[in-house]
């Protein structure tokens, strides 16, 4: 059974229910309270607990999922009252990723998060043991076990930070590596099941794992693609819903970061939703990034799975989100137009540069070939004449060439 609190702004329950479906739980129903803020013992007010505990007994429902986040008290007094167990919007979030995180890094993470979720609701889970240790030769007073669990749950988180610090490490020094590349960096965010990996193998031209599931991608992926004679790196992360839990935001921030270091932001947005789904997604994504620091990345937002629209409906887009490259990562459709507005952005971030190559400097030539765009040449006795737009930290290194 599925409850929440309509504050006047709700989107309704969809997505609580998909989640609950990709958790492996079928939802029986749901039960909505209009209040401004949820009561903060019970979550719902009294009368309306009566209606719930009406809805569940009719509905033979086993379990109740809370849209929101509860706190620890409001989750047992429901639980006491109900007679059934109670989890929330986290919980469910936590649930997801813990069955999709493959790689040790998305593991370490995933449990970081949820000790960090739990550890906050251990009172009252050992209530019923006595306190341990007093006697002769143990701990004098003794120890509870709530506060063993502590203790042990802040051992082990201590213990999963400095290893994923270790990781991150690992990942600096591939970025630092990518760095150097002066390749321009480009980075695929915004909402969960948006397309987000599907499009980075559309514009990349690669085979890459996807699925119709939230978050089913955890780990970034970074792969390369050519276009108009420059070359790209395009790196896909995590995706976002709303109210993504903080536990999650910190516990993946080093994955994150990804979008931070980038020089452009792609903002992918599921077209097929409609205007309220899509703004939507747009808030959640400008939240996790405003979150993170990456807010003011110059950015291209896409408006992804036009396949699944009309005509008509691509045109009312085109008013609507005039701005916006409207593609299909599943046919093509749109992805040269994406390339040109990728390459645009990059460009604009970039210094134009007129130089002289000598002709014995075929070296340099090559570099610049490597890491300029829009790059032209002409042949002349001096040397290669070339104009072209540069990264503004590499403009140095051609300094003494220039005309």
């Amino acid at each position: 059974m599925m409850i929440a609190i309509d504050r006047g702004r709700s989107h309704g329950l969809g997505e609580l229910s998909d989640l609950l479906l990709a958790a492996g739980v079928a939802p029986v129903g749901e039960v909505v309270q209009q209040r401004s803020e949820p009561d903060p013992d019970r979550y719902f007010g009294r009368g309306k607990l009566e209606v719930l505990a009406e809805q569940v007994a009719r509905s033979g429902a086993n379990l109740i999922a809370c849209d929101d986040e509860l706190a620890p008290r409001q989750e047992r007094s429901l639980e006491k009252l109900l007679g059934l167990p109670v989890i929330d919007r986290t919980a469910i979030i936590l649930d997801i990723f813990a069955s999709h995180a493959n790689s040790s890094e998305g593991k370490l993470q995933v449990e970081l998060a949820q000790l960090e979720y739990n550890l906050a609701r251990m009172r009252g889970l050992w209530t019923h043991l006595e306190r341990l240790g007093a006697g002769i030769g143990t701990r004098g007073p003794g120890e509870s076990q709530i506060e063993t669990d502590r203790r042990l749950a802040r051992d082990r988180i201590a213990s999963l930070r400095r290893k994923i610090d270790g990781v991150e490490r690992t990942r600096r020094v591939m970025r630092k590596r990518r760095e150097r590349s002066e390749l321009p960096q480009v980075a695929l965010a915004g909402y969960t099941n948006a397309g987000k990996s599907s499009l980075l193998g559309a514009l990349c031209e690669c085979p890459v794992q996807v699925g119709d599931r939230p978050f089913h991608t955890l780990d970034p992926l970074t792969r390369s693609f050519e276009y108009d004679g420059g070359r790209f790196l395009l790196t896909d992360t995590v995706g976002f819903i709303e109210k993504l839990p903080h536990q999650l935001v910190d516990a993946f921030r080093a994955t994150l970061e990804e979008t931070v270091l980038s020089d452009v932001l792609l903002i992918v947005v599921d077209s097929s939703g409609g205007d309220e789904r899509m703004q939507l997604e747009l808030d959640a994504s400008e939240t996790v990034l405003r979150d993170i620091g990456a807010d003011d990345k110059p950015r291209v937002t896409v408006l992804n799975k036009i396949d699944l629209l009309s005509p008509s409906q691509r045109e009312e887009l085109r008013f609507a989100w005039p701005t916006a490259v409207q593609v299909s990562a599943r046919t093509g459709e749109g992805i040269p137009r994406l390339k040109d507005a990728i390459r645009e952005v990059v460009e604009s971030g970039m210094e134009p540069v007129d130089l002289l190559v000598p002709y014995s400097e075929g070296s340099r030539l090559s570099e610049l070939h490597e890491i300029a765009l829009g790059l032209s040449r002409i042949d002349e006795p001096g040397g290669v004449r070339v104009s072209a737009r540069l990264p503004a930290g590499q403009v140095h290194r051609f300094a003494d060439l220039a005309v």
